[in-house]
């Protein structure tokens, strides 16, 4: 069963009935975040009882906020493998650096996880049509989980994405809406067209559940690691779903007792032509301003502007981590790395972690003895 209690928003503190359907604050704008009686949890859920556990994101059951098994929607998604990267990691001098490959998901990236849980959860809200602007891997996944969870899907995508995002999308039966601009631009489109049709808006932040999904690559690593959580985690961040959804599932552990300790320092990491986080961070601003002539080849990093800004940045500084920016050229050196030396053939944005690693030792902000952990979002196949 679900414990969840309640919607609350994450900047003005007002609370919501969970069983309404959601997107943003009413009061503010700003995102919900769904919480749970942990309490209750605490009494019915031990860190052992997940050990024969199906192996998926669903083994963590009572922290989701699908009420009714019956509207679970899955294609297997999540407990993806924590791979030890040795030989880069020998060359760069650090016994324990690890990736986390996510491309290894349903879908091909992590974004299984966050619209499995937004698709499962509007499905038990009577949702039957669903719209999402994106620059390529939350269509496709969204696209999938609508297909089974037989609704009707609508995609709205920058004109210039790769090809196989528009293909992958269409084999799964959406509408298809390719727009010249931006994901903000085609955030603005998709917005009105769900005003307009009464579509129901799955985007990053603006409804409360994908964050759901994410939180639980948090609950992963610390069962991964041990429940002994790593010293740092380099994310790479475009609307920032993930990092925000760690940064709450650590926040759940430690309050049930599973984790205790210091926990990880957060890594922001965006490309040097779209780098509103950390421009922000060195301004010390609450809230990111919008990144002027948005450009990079990793086509999840291409965010001018993210609803959930002021929640990374608070991920960020909570944790004592850092946000910073690598070149194109660097992220697909690093890309190439990956592959050639762990056999991962890392998405662009997966890529960027390590160039942002490889940073961030030689200026001593990361020590090489720390233990650490990468994060690839997803798989390089989609990149032609």
């Amino acid at each position: 069963m679900s414990y969840l209690t309640h919607l609350e928003c994450g900047y003005c503190g007002s609370t919501f009935n969970a069983e309404t359907l959601h997107t943003v604050c009413p009061k503010c704008g700003k995102p919900l975040l769904a919480r749970y009686d942990l309490e209750s949890v605490k009494k019915s859920l031990g860190r052992d009882d997940l050990i024969e556990r199906v192996a998926s994101l669903w083994r963590y059951r009572e922290l989701l906020p699908v009420r009714e098994d019956a509207n679970i929607v899955s294609l297997g998604e999540g407990y993806t493998p924590l791979i030890h990267a040795a030989r880069s990691g020998a060359r760069l001098g650090m016994e324990r650096l690890f990736i986390k490959d996510e491309g290894l998901n349903p879908t091909g990236s992590f974004k299984a996880r966050g619209l499995c849980m937004a698709i499962s959860r509007a499905k038990e809200l009577g949702v039957t049509e669903v719209v999402i602007p994106s620059a390529g891997n939350a269509a496709g996944a969204m696209s999938a989980y609508a297909a089974r969870a037989g609704m009707k899907a609508h995609v709205f995508m920058p004109s210039d994405v790769p090809l196989p995002f528009r293909l992958e999308c269409a084999a799964y039966g959406a509408d298809v809406h390719l727009i010249d601009g931006l994901i903000t631009d085609c955030g603005r489109e998709a917005h009105a067209q769900a005003e307009k049709n009464r579509w129901f808006d799955v985007s990053t932040i603006k409804e409360p559940y994908r964050v759901e999904g994410k939180k639980t690559m948090g609950y992963e690593l610390a069962e991964q690691f041990n429940w002994i959580l790593p010293d740092v985690v380099i994310y790479p961040t475009g609307g920032g779903t993930g990092l925000i959804g760690m940064w709450k599932a650590f926040d759940e552990m430690r309050e049930l007792g599973w984790i205790d300790g210091v926990l990880p320092r957060m890594v922001c990491v965006q490309a040097d032509g779209c780098a509103p986080i950390p421009r922000a961070l060195a301004a010390g601003d609450e809230f990111a301003s919008p990144w002027e002539d948005a450009h990079t080849v990793a086509a999840g990093l291409r965010v001018p502007q993210a609803i959930g800004d002021f929640l990374i940045l608070r991920a960020i500084r909570e944790s004592n981590g850092t946000a910073i920016a690598v070149s194109d050229n660097a992220l697909i050196v690093s890309q190439r790395a990956m592959a050639t030396e762990e056999g991962i053939f890392a998405c662009p944005e997966g890529g960027a972690t390590l160039a942002a690693l490889e940073n961030l030792l030689n200026s001593g902000a990361i020590a090489r003895n720390e233990t650490v952990v990468l994060f690839n979002t997803g798989t390089g196949l989609k990149y032609p």
